[in-house]
């Protein structure tokens, strides 16, 4: 949007003259001082209002030859006519990717000067990138005279500006459009923070049921109807993979809590939550404080990522004692992680047991229906009208993660609120890039080291480092042995990419893997299965 910059104030202009005065700058400026409008004229000597008139009768033309969607998307404030030469006329676009489907409308364009002009004329289409190749000043960063809206005129060697009035043209560029759309969505798709405030949208009507997540949406709302010993669930466990609902239920639970039972006490934390309070308690020497909250304030205890307390060994020494005072009392008891409780490393046994006295659900991967249904509910949710052509294409792509549906949604309506336009298929697929899903995604060992990283939760440069624990071994091992068995890579090869590790440390890892197996490791198993299956 084009902002008004005040060169009045230092140049003593006249902006009432501003349009004369330039006219007859223009006149009297040398040959190479004249105005820059392509080839330095306009052939059919075109006024610029006679261009904007022209412009204007042809889009209504061609606005009358096709879809109000399509119009409004690849023509309206897109096409602009900027020169008539004798026999071509030259029009400018804002990418090369509208430049791609505006081409396939010559015909429309062509009947439609031929209206407007009474003749035939050769078409050519330019980018920005063009005119910035090809000419000193481009339609998204130009200074032009007062009275042209069009991209291609500036003022060239001007000596002069006396009696001159400009305007600066702030419109978004490109780049400025990427960033926001992507900020927009990397906004969303950010994880939950330590500190959580119980969402009012998220609730049991908004939540997407499928075969996938049924069994979980039902023990929920059972719990959230008859809370603590109440029902018959005092205790609930529900893992799954990230970004597929647990903690939508959760704050569906917390919404219903607070509508049927105001008089209950509401402890909706995570687990590394948990652990930076007790921390903050211990240093003020007022741990006595968080026994108490713990122990006899809560009426509904639900902690999110329960496995963030791996390892903290002081942290489920009072977790165990919070547990057992709050479920001696037949208070409601909540957990999630990303796996079943026997299977989370660097936590006692006794706390495995405990969390896996109540009710245990998983949830699984939606279907490609229940993805559809999530993305028109979340279309509708943020206003977004988009075809059931782009619904499925999203869908068909996007499997495994609900975050990363809805985050696609977020792009697209990012996107058309910055542009102004509509969203349709063509424009779809270049803003998001998905993968063709006829297309299989190669296994290379890079995507092997990630999949195991985003499998175990750790960070990639983790897996190449010298870090030893034993989370992080684990899965080093793992991601090295399945670049053994789906690449037959040489050892040594798979080495150099773990951070330069010789090849008997990769020896070492595949046997220890094998041996896993042989021994019957279900939790090893189920971890390459999953891993093979994100591949």
């Amino acid at each position: 949007m084009g902002q008004e910059f005040p060169f009045n104030h230092f140049l003593n202009l006249d902006p009432k003259t501003a349009k004369k005065q330039a006219h007859e700058i223009s006149k009297s400026l040398k040959t190479n001082d004249v105005l820059d409008i392509h080839d330095n004229h306009n052939d059919a000597s075109f006024s610029e209002e006679e261009l904007e008139s022209i412009n204007l009768e042809v889009l209504a033309l061609i606005k009358s030859k096709l879809p109000e969607i399509k119009f409004k998307t690849f023509f309206e404030n897109n096409l602009k006519l900027i020169n008539v030469k004798e026999d071509e006329v030259i029009f400018w676009v804002k990418t090369s990717f509208i430049k791609k489907t505006v081409d396939n409308f010559t015909k429309e364009i062509s009947e439609a000067l031929e209206q407007a002009l009474g003749r035939e004329y050769k078409i050519e289409i330019v980018t920005e990138n063009e005119t910035n190749q090809n000419h000193s000043t481009s339609p998204s960063s130009s200074i032009k005279l007062e009275g042209s809206n069009e991209p291609h005129l500036a003022i060239k060697n001007v000596k002069s500006v006396k009696n001159t009035k400009f305007i600066l043209d702030l419109s978004p560029t490109n780049e400025d459009i990427k960033h926001k759309v992507e900020s927009q969505f990397l906004e969303h798709m950010k994880p939950v923070t330590s500190k959580i405030a119980i969402d009012v949208n998220k609730t049991f009507d908004s939540f997407i049921i499928g075969p996938s997540n049924r069994h979980a949406y039902a023990s929920a709302q059972a719990v959230a109807q008859n809370p603590g010993n109440r029902g018959q669930y005092p205790a609930l466990y529900i893992h799954s993979n990230s970004g597929l609902g647990k903690t939508h239920l959760l704050h569906s639970v917390c919404n219903s809590i607070k509508e049927n039972y105001p008089e209950l006490t509401i402890c909706f934390t995570t687990g590394r939550a948990f652990m930076e309070e007790l921390v903050d308690h211990t240093r003020s020497n007022t741990v006595h404080e968080f026994r108490k909250k713990y122990s006899e304030m809560i009426d509904v205890l639900i902690i999110d990522d329960i496995h963030e307390i791996s390892n903290k060994t002081g942290t489920q020494d009072e977790f165990f004692h919070a547990f057992n005072e709050l479920h001696n009392k037949g208070k409601q008891l909540i957990f999630t992680s990303d796996r079943k409780p026997k299977e989370i490393d660097g936590i006692s046994e006794r706390i495995k047991n405990r969390l896996s006295w109540g009710l245990v659900i998983d949830i699984q991967p939606p279907d490609i229906e229940t993805r559809m249904a999530i993305l028109k509910h979340k279309a509708q949710e943020i206003d977004l009208f988009v075809s059931d052509e782009i619904i499925n294409y999203i869908a068909s792509h996007i499997k495994s993660n609900i975050r990363e549906l809805e985050g696609s949604l977020i792009r697209l309506k990012a996107y058309s609120e910055i542009q102004k336009t509509e969203i349709e298929f063509e424009l779809a697929k270049e803003i998001l890039h998905l993968s063709d899903m006829t297309q299989k995604n190669e296994i290379t060992l890079e995507s092997i080291a990630k999949a195991t990283a985003n499998h175990y939760r750790i960070q990639l440069v983790d897996l190449k480092s010298k870090i030893r624990n034993q989370e992080t071994t684990k899965a080093r091992h793992v991601a090295m042995y399945l670049a053994r068995k789906k690449l037959q890579t040489q050892f040594q090869e798979i080495g150099i990419y773990f951070g330069g590790r010789d090849h008997s440390s990769v020896i070492h890892a595949v046997k220890s893997i094998e041996e896993e197996l042989k021994n019957n490791n279900q939790n090893i198993s189920k971890d390459l299965n999953s891993i093979e299956n994100s591949l």
